[in-house]
Parts: structure tokens; C-alpha cells; sequence
């Protein structure tokens, strides 16, 4: 894979700046925002070749002697089970897996803010089991008078209607598990309650994308705009930073349109002049100038387009997304030259259905093309006896290893004695066996199969690779997938007409 980003500059110079604006004026707290993932930022590493997903965590474990960590969720989000895309996980156990990864870095979590909370069985469920596991919770209620009314949100029917937050640390880290729940809210609230302790405390935001340093249609910022195209986010020209420093930068809609009321609600609550001309200044993103090889992180970026194409197609014909995303997406993939035929592995697959069709002289066939670090292409097809993606993961880890192609990683005993415990032990309509269940077969075979065990030493080369399958594939096969580091599009197709037993 070709590099152009330095994770060591990145994390060197973001760290040095937060710093810097920590130190910043004779304030005793900072309150910093974290926009876009915080552990595992997939779509960072994916348009920043090189970029370590872990990069934000690593610069928190830096400063964790002067850092603790606020969580927040919309209690709107647990109601709707809304989920992590690239986890398959829900809002509400995220939030579960964050303070369990933060805690392996030793970093301190300080609590869970319940944002615009509105009781409810599986709300009051979620903060009872945080609370009985020792985790302190508060609850955010909605802000009376927002957005317009700055004398009422700035008052104790406003943010003063929420409890504050007891902090101790200078540096308070504001993240959650995505989008719209609520982190911004709760930095003003604190910052209210803070001024009225005496307390001066003040506010940046560290968001990745769009990268404000970079043109507004290079295809890493249009990247972040198909990231978000259900949010209908939309990159802009700081305006406000160029009518205060006649120099471009580039924001999105959401900060730009709530900007002059946040630097409102801040001057309200400190009683000065806001330190922020523009939205651009509350950030303190630094990747932009960790770009190494424009040229490489353009061309990953029009790939991840494709890819936000593909999943916006499969999402919309699932009924998760509307027929708006997915032509939003279309056109943002139009706008930087690209088809979805760019992909390389989605020729791949189509091409070796339509020769496999015609050998065998089926119709319906599944197939799974994966493209290997060094540009091989390397297919499978769906059976009575695996899934599609199964037999090229197998296929491919054979190839890795320098076998042939006949050669069988699981016996058919074993394929058998698997069939037989899903239709007469569990009664499963289907038998056919899926990614879990290829890779249980693959350990079983490997304690007496030399051949199944050099493979099987061999999946951790398949992180990193492009796949792309015919069909729309199952959701836990997909997850299977991504935790062995293989990015899967699919066309969107249904592998059967079925509804439930598909």
C-alpha cells in the first residue's frame, strides 16, 4: 500500500498544539471538543494512507496525566438503537467499548452525559447499568431558548438547568460515539457552570474533516462530505475567517451556521470579547500539513467515494437510507471523475460471476473478488457448502501461502459435521456456512492439518485489502470481514428472493 501521510508527524505536532492551547491565556480549563471517531477512525485511515486509526488515542495517552474523558450520548440515539456502521454496534454500546478501550490506554473516564434526555424503559435501562458498574452518569436535559434566545440558554433555565459535571483535570475531553449527540452542548453548559464557580475555562474543537488547510474540492474533504451524505453535511469557505484574515479555509454547514451563535453564547457567559473570529479558530486539526504524497491520499480518497456509493446503494435498497443519500453520494462521485467501475474489485467479481455462469451453466451465482496487497485478484463463489466470501478468504490465504488452488483447508467431514449441527441440532433453514463459521472450521482443521495451519497463519495478511461481493452479504459476515481488516462493498442485489431465510 502506497503511504502519504506521516502518523508520526501527526501525532507530534497535534499533541504540541493542543498543548499550546491548553497553555493558552490565564484560563484553568480546556474543554476540548472531539469531533469523527476517537478509537478506530476507519475512514481516516482509509483517505490518509498511513494514518494510524488509533492517532487520537495516542495523543491522549500522551497528556493523560492532565486529561480526563466526558461521554456523551442522545438519549433519542439509544431509543432508536442507532448503530455504528463500521462496528455494527449500537450508540449505546459503543459508548461500552470506548470507556473499556480507554481504560486499557489508562486514561480517566470522568462520566456519561445523557443528552437531551427524555425518560424512557431503554434509556433508564442504559444508565442503571452504567451506574451499577460504577460508571457516574448525568442527565442533560434540552436547552430552553436554543438557538436564539442567548439570554435564556446563558441562565439557569438554560444550561443552568443541567447538572454540572464535577471536573478536576485541565484538559476535559468531550467525545462520543458519533455525530449529533450532543458533545458541543454539553462543553457550553460546563463552561457556564464554570464561570459561575469562578472558575475561567474555555472551548476549542478538534474535528478531522474537513481538513481546513486543504482546497475545498480536493477528494479527501469531498470524502468527508459522502461520509456524511445522510446528515447532508456540506464543505463551505470559512467566510468568516477569510473576512477576519483574508485567508481561505475550509469548514462544513453545521459549524458555520451555528458559529455566530456560539461565539454569541461564549461572550455571554465569560462577559469578553469572544478569542474566536471563525469557526476554523476554535479547531485544532493538524492534519493537512501531515500529508506526504497529495497524490496518493487523492486517489484513496475518490476509492473511499466508491465505497460510500456502493454501502449508500445497499443501505437504500435494505430501506435504511433514502433514495436522496444515495443520489447525493452519485453525485459527489461525479464530481471527482470517478465510476464505480474504478474499483478494481468490483470488475473483478462481476467479470468472474458472468465466466463462472456460463461454464456452469447457472444462474444466481454469488461471487467474491479480493485484491491482495500486491494488486492480485483472487475470487470465490457462493455454494451449498459456504458463502461466497468464505471460499475467497480461503482461496486467498492459500494463494498467500503458496498452495494450489485444489488443495482443502477444511476436510469434508468437517464441512458435513457442521452441516449437520445447523439443520438437525439448530434447524437452520440455511447450512451453508457462513464467514464464523468457515474460520471455526479453519482452527478446528488446523490442529491436525499442517496445510490448514500455515493458511490459517496467514489471515493477518488480508488486513488492508479491497473486496467487493455480487450480493448483498450478511450483516455478521460483513462484520467477520472488517475484523480481519478487508473492506467489502457489495452490488445491490439480494443473494435470494426470500424476505427471512436468506
Amino acid at each position: 500500500m502506497k503511504i502519504g501521510f506521516s502518523a508520526e508527524k501527526y501525532i507530534e505536532e497535534q499533541s504540541k498544539y493542543i498543548i499550546e492551547r491548553i497553555n493558552k491565556g490565564d484560563s484553568e480549563r480546556l474543554y476540548l471538543e472531539f469531533g469523527g471517531k476517537l478509537i478506530h477512525d476507519k475512514h481516516a485511515k482509509r483517505v490518509l494512507p498511513g494514518f494510524d486509526e488509533n492517532a487520537k488515542l495516542k495523543l491522549l495517552e500522551k497528556m493523560k496525566d492532565r486529561a480526563e474523558i466526558i461521554i456523551c450520548i442522545y438519549s433519542g440515539d439509544i431509543v432508536s438503537s442507532k448503530t455504528r456502521q463500521d462496528f455494527g454496534i449500537t450508540y449505546d454500546l459503543e459508548v461500552l467499548r470506548l470507556i473499556d478501550m480507554f481504560r486499557q490506554y489508562d486514561l480517566e473516564i470522568n462520566s456519561v452525559v445523557v443528552t437531551r434526555y427524555e425518560s424512557s424503559p431503554t434509556v433508564d435501562i442504559f444508565i442503571n447499568k452504567l451506574e451499577r458498574r460504577g460508571i457516574k452518569v448525568y442527565k442533560h436535559f434540552y436547552t430552553k431558548g436554543y438557538p436564539t434566545d442567548v439570554d435564556t440558554i446563558v441562565s439557569d433555565e438554560g444550561y443552568g438547568a443541567n447538572p454540572y459535571v464535577e471536573v478536576t483535570k485541565p484538559l476535559v475531553v468531550v467525545t462520543a460515539p458519533g455525530g449529533g449527540s450532543g458533545k458541543l452542548a454539553t462543553c457550553l453548559s460546563q463552561l457556564y457552570h464554570e464561570f459561575k464557580r469562578g472558575v475561567k475555562a474555555r472551548y476549542a474543537k478538534f474535528e478531522t474533516f474537513p481538513i481546513w488547510s486543504i482546497p475545498l474540492k480536493h477528494p479527501v474533504n469531498i470524502a468527508y462530505e459522502a461520509a456524511t451524505a445522510d446528515l447532508k453535511d456540506v464543505n463551505m469557505i470559512d467566510n468568516f475567517h477569510l473576512e477576519a484574515y483574508g485567508e481561505m479555509a475550509v469548514n462544513y454547514n453545521r459549524d458555520l451556521e451555528v458559529f455566530p451563535v456560539v461565539k454569541r453564547i461564549i461572550e455571554k457567559i465569560t462577559g469578553d470579547e469572544a478569542e474566536y473570529k471563525s469557526p476554523t479558530d476554535m479547531g485544532v486539526n493538524r492534519a493537512g500539513f501531515s500529508i506526504t504524497d497529495d497524490e496518493v491520499c487523492r486517489e484513496a480518497a475518490k476509492q473511499e467515494i466508491i465505497r460510500r456509493t456502493l454501502s449508500a446503494a445497499v443501505s437504500y435498497k435494505k430501506g435504511k437510507a433514502s433514495a436522496e443519500t444515495l443520489e447525493r453520494c452519485k453525485l459527489l462521485m461525479d464530481e471527482v471523475g470517478s465510476v464505480i467501475e474504478d474499483r478494481k474489485c468490483v470488475v473483478a467479481a462481476r467479470e468472474y460471476v458472468e465466466r463462472r455462469s456460463a461454464e456452469l451453466g447457472e444462474e444466481n451465482i454469488t461471487g467474491v473478488a479480493i485484491e491482495l496487497q500486491d494488486g492480485t485478484m483472487i475470487t470465490g463463489r457462493g455454494s451449498d457448502v459456504m458463502v461466497a466470501e468464505g471460499s475467497a478468504v480461503l482461496n486467498a490465504i492459500k494463494h498467500i501461502a503458496g498452495m494450489d488452488d485444489e488443495v482443502l483447508l477444511i476436510g469434508p467431514e468437517v464441512c458435513k459435521a457442521m452441516e449437520n449441527m445447523k439443520s438437525k441440532v439448530l434447524g437452520y433453514e440455511n447450512t451453508s456456512m457462513s464467514m464464523e463459521d468457515v474460520l471455526s472450521s479453519l482452527a478446528i482443521s488446523a490442529t491436525t492439518d499442517e496445510r490448514a495451519a500455515l493458511a490459517q497463519s496467514k489471515l493477518g495478511e488480508l488486513n488492508g485489502c479491497q473486496a467487493h461481493s455480487t450480493a448483498i452479504i450478511n450483516e455478521k459476515d460483513e462484520q467477520v470481514l472488517k475484523s480481519l481488516g478487508i473492506d467489502i462493498t457489495c452490488d445491490p442485489e439480494f443473494v435470494t428472493a426470500n424476505l427471512y431465510f436468506g
